[in-house]
Formats: C-alpha cells, sequence, structure tokens
C-alpha cells in the first residue's frame, strides 16, 4: 500500500467505527465485526492501528480537532460573550446531533470496558470547553463591563452540564431525543440570568 493510501484507509477505518457505534447501539464492537465492515482482515486493521483503544484515540482526536478549530474561528469572529458562550454550546450540541456515533464516544458509554485513558481524555476534553468558556465569561468584565450573576467558574460549570446532559439525554434515547431540542427556549433562559453590569462606585 503507498503513502498515500494510508491516511485514506485510517479515516475508512474510522468512518466505519464511527458507524457502527451508531447503528449497533448497544453491542460491544469487536475488531472481527469492525474488519468486516471495512472489507478488510484483522491484520490490516491492526497494520493501521495496534489496538481498538488507539482507534478509539483516532476518533477522539478527530471530535478535539473539529470542535476546538471551529471555537478559535468564533472567538475571533463573535465579540461579546453571551454570543460567544451560545455559538460554542450549539456548535458543541449540533456536532453530537450530527455524528451519533462520535455522540456516544462523547457520552462515554462506549468506553466502558475499554482503557481508563480513553474516559480520561474525553473528561479532559470537557474539562478544556469549560475552561474555555469560564475564560470567555471571565473576559466579560474587562471587555463589556459585564460580571457573571454567580462565580464564573460555577456558571460555566452549569453551562456544560447541560450540554453533557443533553448529548447523554440523546445517546440514552437511540438518537430520537435531540440535543437540540428546546435549546433555544432553554439557552434564553440560562443567557437572561447569565451576566450582569457590573456596580460601577459612586
Amino acid at each position: 500500500m503507498s503513502d498515500e493510501q494510508k491516511p485514506r484507509r485510517r479515516e475508512q477505518i474510522l468512518q466505519a467505527l464511527a458507524v457502527m457505534l451508531e447503528e449497533d447501539s448497544g453491542k460491544r464492537i469487536t475488531t472481527a465485526a469492525l474488519a468486516r465492515q471495512v472489507g478488510v482482515s484483522e491484520a490490516a486493521l491492526y497494520r493501521h492501528f495496534p489496538s481498538k483503544a488507539r482507534m478509539f484515540e483516532g476518533l477522539i482526536d478527530f471530535i478535539e480537532e473539529s470542535i476546538f478549530a471551529r471555537i478559535t474561528r468564533i472567538l475571533e469572529d463573535i465579540p461579546d460573550a453571551t454570543s460567544r458562550c451560545s455559538t460554542i454550546l450549539t456548535l458543541l450540541l449540533g456536532f453530537a446531533e450530527k455524528n451519533p456515533g462520535l455522540a456516544r464516544v462523547l457520552g462515554g458509554d462506549v468506553l466502558t470496558g475499554e482503557t481508563a485513558r480513553l474516559r480520561q481524555r474525553v473528561h479532559q476534553l470537557f474539562e478544556r470547553l469549560e475552561t474555555q468558556l469560564k475564560q470567555v465569561l471571565r473576559e466579560a468584565e474587562l471587555r463589556e463591563g459585564l460580571r457573571t450573576s454567580i462565580p464564573a467558574s460555577a456558571a460555566a460549570n452549569l453551562l456544560i452540564a447541560q450540554a453533557e446532559g443533553r448529548i447523554s439525554q440523546y445517546v440514552r434515547s437511540d438518537f430520537k431525543r435531540l440535543p437540540t431540542e428546546y435549546w433555544e427556549d432553554q439557552w434564553a433562559l440560562l443567557s437572561s440570568q447569565l451576566l450582569r453590569e457590573t456596580v460601577q462606585p459612586a
């Protein structure tokens, strides 16, 4: 196989794994079944990924790259904190909705029984998102004269917990309850209480 074909085959394997996660909800995915889905031997799978854990890591890498590259653009394009938080959370929910197999990775259920390192990677991904939201909320005071109604760290945690909960509902409902369902109304309620003007000294 040429060097050009290798990345393509790796992508095919990861796409097949994501499809199986979506279609075989609740079933444990074996490398034999994945090899059949891709149309290669198990030995060929292992030439690209030394273990199933590495395949899951490949999916987590893809999720991180997709989400954080877009967050960088959001921060460049959108100046105010409320819109930044809204767009980041809507991005996360929309990504999960469009990629049900990857929503299962984010939800963590599919990583039960896999190496602890994978669950730690997903935990770190959500921690990084929460830290990003906290930074946006803290900057609101400097940039807009607005302060969070509760401490910024607590507010960021509340927002990320909302997103995590909606992704969990999506996975638990076998992808019937969409993460974006009711989101606009819920965000209107959350955002109305999120920030307030700082009181200037007389």
